[in-house]
């Protein structure tokens, strides 16, 4: 087998960025006689259908961390590692039932812009930094660094070249078009990204069975590696601190889970760009369904390669080229490019494609949510609050770009970490609690209060730096330190909000209504079946 790209391979992938970009152009152009106004930019002019919603909400969040951090999980400790996909099926029906209703209805642009509205702009600005700063120097610099290793494993190009070149691919149609550009590409990503996933797939199986199918592939897996195929990992596990058993099913991973499909704003934006709350509760329904397979594709290849590297046959068969850049204990994020060696020419054009197509779309979606939260809580909060549309669109293109050249910077400095999945979840680990906190009882509790919630948000990050630093026995788990954190934060607020209110309600507190939480049948009949799909999923992984 050869290693390397070939000139179908370059072909493939050639074709694939000019209909990205071309499509990604052609969609921002200005229409005739109308200017791209904040509305445009920012939320696509609230035309989204939910088919679009719900390929675009995928195609954001599966990137780099999903194709090369999950695979690298899944060499390392296996398909538990997909709780973090099945159990997201679950959180987007509670999103799409209970929170996209609220804010719809307010008309946000941002998520801090409702922490404005229910609460204060002092409180707003707090966690419009927070999030600018975890987008920044977490979110991109992760993406970026994973796509650099990916491009550099596979095409032997330069980790920091292979940056530049992913940032100015992203950059070239998601700065100018804005949210509209990057929802319309998603839906092509989407295609790319799951064929070019299931070829993987399917491809690592049937080399592990020697030619004998995908099915024999899996069996043999499963039989040489049984450990990698418990959803629930007992407290001798190595890896029992990263997925502390029982406890991802009821603890910390809920908090995860329901800030980032919440309350995240390159996720929750694509719904506020929905033509209306029935559309985008189809469109949540399909990221669920979708969210059921994405395993196959990230986790599998992972528990795959495991095999193929501890089977001397099979890496006799794979010759010379299956020792270049092979995974191993420490560096287990190899697992994924190291598989895209061996598809036959084409297909690995067509592979590399759709991990390209998952890094640039989330790319240009954490890109595009990094310049709206800058333009609309910051610039036009502090600097220019007079500012016309003209002007906000062009900062918003400043912005991004600022925020891209700092994260093309920084991304390199993640060079020599192992799991940077693992390591991008715990980190987001130490601010989520507390967001999830004010957010949860702002939406919920009317009684919360203001000075209670600026408390929540400055006391959590101590919180869960005293948790992860001072040695409890039981907490050493960062999953159950973020759930503490959350409940701790919880109660902050809570007892504050009593003891400033005594009893009174906020008035700015949400008025919850029965009719605000009425769902469409087919919402309804899908959410039965997700949850049907999910209970067999984790009895036959138990």
């Amino acid at each position: 087998m050869k290693a390397g790209f070939e000139m179908w391979d370059y072909v493939v992938f050639i074709a694939y960025a000019i209909l990205i970009l071309g499509v990604g152009l052609w969609v921002s152009r200005d229409k005739k006689g109308h200017q791209k106004n904040a509305e445009d930019y920012f939320l696509a002019s609230k035309s989204l259908p939910w088919w679009a919603i719900g390929t675009s909400l995928i195609a954001a969040n599966i990137s780099a961390e999903q194709f090369i951090g999950m695979s690298g999980s899944g060499f390392a400790l296996g398909i538990a590692i997909a709780s973090y996909e099945w159990m997201a099926a679950l959180t987007l029906l509670i999103v799409g039932k209970y929170f996209l209703p609220i804010f719809i209805e307010k008309g946000l642009y941002t998520i801090p812009e409702f922490v404005e509205k229910r609460f204060s702009t002092n409180l707003k600005t707090i966690l419009a930094v927070f999030w600018l700063s975890l987008y920044v120097f977490v979110n991109l610099t992760s993406v970026l660094f994973l796509g650099g290793l990916a491009i550099e494993t596979i095409m032997g190009v330069d980790m920091v070249y292979a940056i530049i070149g992913l940032a100015l691919f992203a950059a070239a149609y998601s700065l100018y078009g804005g949210l509209s550009a990057v929802a319309w590409t998603d839906v092509i990503q989407v295609v790319f990204l799951v064929f070019g996933g299931l070829i993987t797939t399917y491809l690592a199986l049937n080399t592990v069975s020697g030619g004998e199918g995908v099915l024999a592939g899996f069996s043999k897996v499963w039989e040489a590696a049984p450990e990698k195929f418990h959803m629930i990992l007992e407290d001798t596990n190595d890896n029992y601190i990263n997925l502390p058993g029982i406890w991802v099913l009821v603890g910390g991973l809920w908090v995860a889970n329901l800030y980032y499909w919440g309350f995240n704003q390159y996720i929750i934006q694509r719904t506020l760009a929905a033509k209306s709350l029935k559309e985008s509760q189809k469109g949540i329904l399909l990221a669920a369904f979708l969210k059921l397979i994405i395993p196959l594709i990230v986790v599998v290849p992972g528990i795959a390669a495991y095999v193929m590297v501890n089977d001397p046959s099979i890496m006799a068969n794979l010759g010379e080229a299956g020792m270049l850049n092979i995974p191993t204990a420490g560096q287990s994020d190899k697992a994924y490019p190291w598989l895209l060696q061996f598809l036959p020419t084409g297909l690995k054009g067509v592979a590399f494609a759709a991990l390209a197509a998952a890094i640039v779309s989330s790319l240009a979606s954490m890109l595009n949510s990094t310049s709206t939260i800058f333009t609309m809580d910051i610039y036009k909060q502090y600097i220019n609050k007079n500012a016309d549309d003209k002007t906000t669109v062009n900062v918003g293109r400043i912005s991004g770009a600022v925020a891209l050249v700092i994260a093309v910077i920084v991304a390199p400095m993640l060079d020599g970490l192992d799991q940077v999945f693992q390591y991008i979840q715990e980190f987001t680990g130490m601010v989520s609690p507390g967001i999830l906190a004010i957010f949860i009882l702002g939406l919920f509790w009317k009684k919360t209060t203001n000075n209670a919630a600026i408390w929540g948000a400055v006391l959590s990050f101590p919180i869960a730096l005293a948790l992860k630093f001072i040695p409890i026995a039981g907490l050493e788990p960062w999953m159950h330190q973020m759930g503490i954190t959350a409940v701790l934060t919880m109660l902050i607020i809570m007892v504050l909000s009593h003891l400033q209110n005594k009893g009174a309600d906020d008035p700015k507190g949400i008025k919850i209504t029965k009719d605000l939480f009425k769902t469409s049948p087919l919402f309804n009949m899908g959410s039965i079946v997700i949850c049907i799909l999910l209970i067999v999923l984790y009895c036959l992984f138990w």
